[in-house]
């Protein structure tokens, strides 16, 4: 007997029928469904992680344990640790007379119902389930859409998944674009987006016809601002893990440095030392990650191709001076672009990739001049002990995050992740998270006392609206001044 699967359409019906059958969502089901997340994970790691291996040519065991299931059960456990906390309504302070004569109000963090989830290729499990973790919390039910990129990372959900949640929980989807585009087209009641701005520009299109509220984390040229009061060799130690994790291929890797101009060598030299106790050699190294496949292989070394033509010094840090170019390996060493200009494509896209181009700069200010004129990142990174500095910086800098004296870490779970502008909108992660996959419904209790009467806002008007009105005026009248 052959037994029909569900389209993605039937699905998403039939989970929205479940969910508005189930309200409201108990505490005990949404905790129940994260336990079970924590434990899918936890039982099926190593089945995961092979498949990740496979996907990319060949990805370290011990930074998929960290990156893709550590990095899913972590936001399982913080939630598990605070929804108590985050589920009680919010009271709010009614103006006066109101709260005076008994009238009450609160917030309600009611759950949005079924949330889609379409995740990226660079950390396929934990872009899928760390959102996932955020929906249950807020008591949703949630479809994920896996990268056709990383196929056998989308076998192994479609094969793992029934074996904890029901599909009207929980349903994951996998294939091309042609079913990317039909995803994004569903009137889910919330959709998460993690990838590039060129395919976001499609979601958002996709979802306007429902009018789907939309969280996109899209990326951007990440910054390094490197002060004069840095520490080189420990910025340069920090750049080099955070910009060599995952080969590079991270929406918040450290995209490109800005320098002073005479630090580029003592720069240069610190990413080398760096890079090189890391890793000693590349090519037979388990330690080092594989650019994912041939297509973005090629692309990134096109990107090399055009800076060197356009005059850009290429530094390769190739410790065990191996023969990439013998070797059908997609891996890569790390490239240092120097001199590079505005006209190079590495300057002008996302690298996603183990290239770090360095520019020089005289003044703080002409580093936070040239990070303005560039679209809003994902993340911003500064190193330094000049706490006027780092002020300016911060102040006269718009990112999503930032770090300071480090990569990456403001990413942490305690804190609200997201782009803004071309870098994406919205956030998630830990309460934000939770709050961004949940519906803020305002709730009034009204006195006995009839307000409206009261307040001369029930007619026929006469004096108490006069005295309301001017009561509210009153004190700004004359206030404006003029120009």
């Amino acid at each position: 007997m052959t037994t029909t699967v569900p389209t993605m359409e039937e699905t998403l019906a039939a989970q929205r029928a479940a969910f508005t059958a189930e309200l409201p969502v108990p505490l005990a089901t949404r905790k129940d469904r994260l336990r079970r997340l924590a434990a899918m994970m936890a039982d099926n790691a190593d089945r995961f992680v092979s498949a990740v291996s496979q996907d990319f040519g060949h990805r370290p065991r011990e930074q998929s344990m960290l990156t893709d299931i550590v990095g899913s059960v972590m936001p399982i456990t913080h939630a598990l640790k605070h929804l108590d906390r985050w589920v009680k309504r919010e009271k709010r302070s009614l103006a006066l007379p109101l709260r005076l004569m008994g009238s009450r109000a609160w917030i309600e963090f009611q759950p949005k119902g079924v949330v889609g989830v379409i995740a990226p290729w660079n950390f396929p499990i934990q872009l899928a389930v760390g959102p996932i973790a955020g929906i249950f919390a807020a008591g949703n039910r949630a479809m994920a859409k896996i990268s056709e990129a990383t196929p056998g990372v989308a076998q192994a959900f479609e094969e793992i998944v029934p074996r904890y949640f029901d599909r009207l929980e929980l349903a994951v989807f996998s294939g091309g674009p042609e079913i990317g585009q039909r995803f994004a087209g569903l009137p889910f009641d919330h959709l998460v987006f993690t990838g590039g701005g060129a395919i976001a520009r499609h979601v958002m299109r996709a979802a306007a016809d429902n009018l789907v509220p939309l969280t996109l984390e899209l990326g951007g040229k990440s910054p390094t601002i490197v002060g004069r009061t840095a520490d080189v060799a420990k910025a340069t130690d920090r750049i080099t893990l955070g910009k060599l994790m995952n080969a590079g291929q991270i929406c918040l890797a450290p995209d490109y440095a800005l320098v002073p101009e005479e630090k580029e060598g003592a720069f240069v030299d610190g990413m080398r030392d760096a890079a090189t106790r890391m890793y000693p050699t590349l090519l037979a190294n388990d330690d080092y990650t594989s650019v994912i496949n041939e297509r973005q292989h090629v692309r990134l070394s096109s990107y090399l191709d055009d800076a060197r033509a356009k005059g850009a010094q290429i530094v390769e840090i190739n410790p065990g001076n191996e023969d990439f170019g013998a070797t059908n390996s997609n891996k890569m060493p790390l490239s240092l672009i120097l001199n590079a200009t505005d006209d190079m494509k590495v300057m002008q896209e996302e690298i996603f990739g183990p290239l770090f181009p360095v520019r020089r700069y005289g003044r703080i200010e002409e580093a936070i001049d040239y990070v303005n004129a560039k679209d809003r990142p994902l993340g911003l990174y500064y190193f330094g002990s000049d706490d006027a500095e780092r002020r300016k910086v911060l102040d006269r800098t718009i990112s999503g995050g930032v770090t300071l004296d480090d990569v990456l870490f403001h990413a942490a779970e305690e804190l609200p992740f997201g782009g803004i502008g071309p870098a994406g909108m919205g956030s998630y992660h830990g309460i934000d998270g939770f709050r961004t996959f949940s519906h803020a419904k305002a709730v009034y209790k009204q006195t006995k006392v009839d307000i409206t009467k009261l307040g001369g806002a029930k007619p026929p008007f006469g004096k108490s609206t006069e005295a309301t009105i001017e009561r509210a005026l009153k004190p700004w009248r004359g206030k404006g001044g003029s120009r």
